[in-house]
Parts: C-alpha cells; structure tokens; sequence
C-alpha cells in the first residue's frame, strides 16, 4: 500500500522550470557566458555543490556560480511578481484525492523552504502538505539520495511504501536510489532509455497519478 505521495515542485507541482531555463540563460549572458538550454536541463533539480562543479566545468572556474545564480533569482522574482506562477496540470485534484484516501503529501524539493512556502502559498496549495523537506535542510541535495530518505524518516515512513514524483532525471535517481516507487510526469523532456528503468511508472499528468495509486492500493 502506497501511504504517501512525496512531491518535487519545480517543473513537477509548478511550471517553473521554463522560467529558471530562461532566466538562467538571461542572467549567464549578463556576465558574459553562453549558456544553452541544454546546459539548464543538466542542472534540474540539482543541488548547488553539484550545480556549481558541473557549470564550472562547462563554462570554465571564471564562472560565478553565486553571483549568476543570485541574479538569476533577482531576475524570476521580478518576473513572478509582475505575472504569478502557473500550476501543473491536475495538481488540485491529486492533492484533494489523496486528502480523501488519507494518503500522506509532502514536498522534496532543491528549492529553499522560504521560496517553497512563497510559491505555494501563492497558488493555494501549501495548506494541503503534510510535510516540507526543502534543500537548505539537507547538506547534499538531489541526485544524491538524502533528501529523500529524510522525508521518508521524517514522514515515518518505509521508502517502498511511498511515491515519488519527479520530472527531472536528477529527481528520478535521487529518489530511486532512495528507494521509493517513482513516477515521472515530464516536463521539458521525456524519460531517456537510462532513466526508464527506475521508474515506476511515467504519467502524462498529475491527475493521471490518481488511477495508478487506485492500482496499486487496490
């Protein structure tokens, strides 16, 4: 039995993801580099120590990890406060099917749990979370494992007996090295050949999560 559904939030809860390609690449090319979408697919969902190596290598030890990454959210803050943030699709009717089925709903989340709290807030779903474990809780954030095995703790719970959500191939391995049953709903890219064995399923949707609980709860 699935006791509780642990969600991602950037490009998973939210439609974020395309804002922090955009303004990642804005805010690299206010300081002189390149960079490409394909450089922000490398980094969803994954933690600064991991980010920061994986930018430098790319782009050479001259790049700013902190000062680009700080514009970068200078510059989404300013675009989220004129225009507010999108939900996913079906988000609302997952959270209230699991509120019925008296199933668990959590977070886990790279992003901080003060931006976490804003967003979700923003967009009325932060009351129907049971639980927050945000990246400046934990000391190594996503694809490593820990993240998740403090939620499952935190929500007392075995990893087998939880689902998680993600849309990110970082997310997929941090949580299947976990060991949770995962789900990705894809967002700007779709599960590559060595990221599909992980899963437990891949939905197109979050509401499409319901009937694949229902499965397995019976």
């Amino acid at each position: 039995m699935l006791k509780a559904v642990i969600f991602d939030m950037d490009g998973l809860m939210l439609d974020t993801e395309v804002l922090l390609q955009r303004f990642w690449i804005q805010s690299a090319a206010d300081f002189g580099f390149d960079m490409r979408p394909e450089h922000v697919l490398g980094i969803r969902s994954m933690c600064r120590r991991y980010a920061e190596g994986h930018l430098k290598r790319l782009f050479g030890d001259d790049f700013d990890y902190g000062a680009v990454r700080s514009h970068r959210i200078d510059l989404m803050n300013a675009y989220i406060a004129e225009h507010g943030l999108v939900k996913k699709k079906g988000l609302d009717e997952l959270l209230d099917f699991l509120k019925e089925s008296g199933i668990k709903a959590a977070v886990c989340t790279a992003t901080d749990f003060p931006r976490t709290e804003k967003y979700l807030k923003s967009v009325g779903v932060f009351d129907k979370l049971d639980d927050f474990i945000c990246g400046n809780m934990v000391e190594i954030g996503k694809p490593a494992p820990y993240i998740y095995i403090n939620a499952c703790e935190k929500l007392g719970l075995d990893p087998r007996d939880c689902l998680a959500l993600e849309d990110s191939p970082n997310g997929v391995i941090s949580a299947a090295v976990a060991g949770l049953n995962v789900v990705m709903v894809p967002d700007l890219s779709e599960p590559s050949d060595d990221i599909r064995p992980l899963l437990y399923g891949c939905c197109e949707s979050l509401d499409k999560v319901i009937d694949l609980i229902k499965q397995r709860n019976g």
